[in-house]
C-alpha cells in the first residue's frame, strides 16, 4: 500500500527545485519513503512529503527518523512532515497518527481548469523572489525592490499600491500545471482583493503560456478565495512538526 499522490504534486517538486537553484545549499532529496525540500538557509521551506502510508507505524517512523538525520546534516533543527490524504474537507478526521511528531495545521489541496478570460492587472509586477514573499508581510518601496530574479524555473510577483510592493505571490508552470504559492497581502492591505488580483493575474501569464490547469494549497482563511476563482478541493496535506525540544526515538 503506497501513500496518497495528490494532483499538483510535481510542480510543487518542480517548484522546490527551482528555488533550490536560489538558497545556498538547498535540495530536494527523493527516497522511496519521502519527498524532502532542505533549506539550510530558508527555514519555512524545510517540508517534506510522506510517501508511505501513517497507517504503517514501522515504515513512517523510518522514514521520519532518516529526515531527522538528513535535516541534521544540512544543519536543519525545524522541519515539518506532510501526509497526503484524499480528504476534502478541512475538518475531517486525520489519516493517522506519526509517533514522536506534533500535529500542526492541514492545507486543503485545490485545483482549477484554466481558460481564456481570466484577467492580467497593470498593477501587478514580476519581482525577485525574495521580495514577493517579503510584501505579504510588510510593504516595500517600490524604489527598493530588487531587479527580478533570473529565470529559475519559477515567477514571482508582486502587486503594487501607493508606491509600494503589498502582495506578492510565486507562480511555478511545469507539465501543463500552474502551481501558486506564497500569496501573501500585508496586514493593513488585506480583505481589498488584491490577492485574488494578483492569483488572477498568474493564472492569465501561466494560460497564455500553455498552462491548463492551476494548483495550490489553501490555508481555511483563503478557501472562499480560492473557491470564486474556480479552484476545487481535491485533497490535503496533514502537516506534522517535531515537538521543540524532543529528538527522534
Amino acid at each position: 500500500m503506497s501513500s496518497v499522490s495528490l494532483p499538483g504534486e510535481a510542480t510543487l517538486l518542480e517548484s522546490w527545485r527551482a528555488l533550490g537553484r536560489t538558497s545556498p545549499g538547498a535540495h530536494v532529496r527523493e527516497t522511496v519513503a519521502s519527498v524532502a525540500a532542505i533549506f539550510p538557509a530558508w527555514d519555512p521551506l524545510n517540508n517534506a512529503i510522506a510517501r508511505v502510508p501513517v497507517d504503517d507505524a514501522r515504515a513512517t517512523t523510518a522514514a521520519v527518523s532518516n529526515l531527522d538525520a538528513g535535516y541534521a546534516r544540512a544543519g536543519v533543527t525545524s522541519w515539518a512532515y506532510w501526509v497526503p490524504s484524499a480528504a476534502r474537507d478541512l475538518g475531517a478526521d486525520d489519516s493517522g497518527v506519526v509517533t514522536g511528531l506534533v500535529r500542526d495545521v492541514t492545507t486543503l489541496v485545490m485545483r482549477a481548469e484554466l481558460h481564456d478570460g481570466r484577467a492580467e492587472s497593470a498593477t501587478v509586477r514580476v519581482a525577485s523572489i525574495l521580495d514577493a514573499a517579503a510584501a505579504g508581510d510588510e510593504p516595500i518601496a517600490v524604489a527598493d525592490l530588487d531587479e527580478p530574479t533570473e529565470a529559475v524555473g519559477l515567477d514571482a510577483w508582486v502587486l503594487v499600491r501607493g508606491g509600494h510592493a503589498v502582495a506578492g505571490a510565486w507562480s511555478c508552470v511545469y507539465d501543463g500545471d500552474c502551481g501558486i504559492y506564497a500569496v501573501g497581502t500585508a496586514p493593513e492591505w488585506r480583505r481589498r482583493g488584491l490577492a485574488r488580483t494578483l492569483v488572477e493575474h498568474a493564472l492569465a501569464d501561466a494560460h497564455q503560456r500553455g498552462a491548463r490547469t492551476a494548483s495550490l494549497q489553501s490555508t481555511p482563511m483563503a478557501v472562499t478565495l480560492y473557491e470564486s476563482l474556480g479552484f476545487e478541493a481535491v485533497g490535503r496535506y496533514e502537516e506534522w512538526v517535531r515537538q521543540p525540544g524532543r529528538a527522534s526515538a
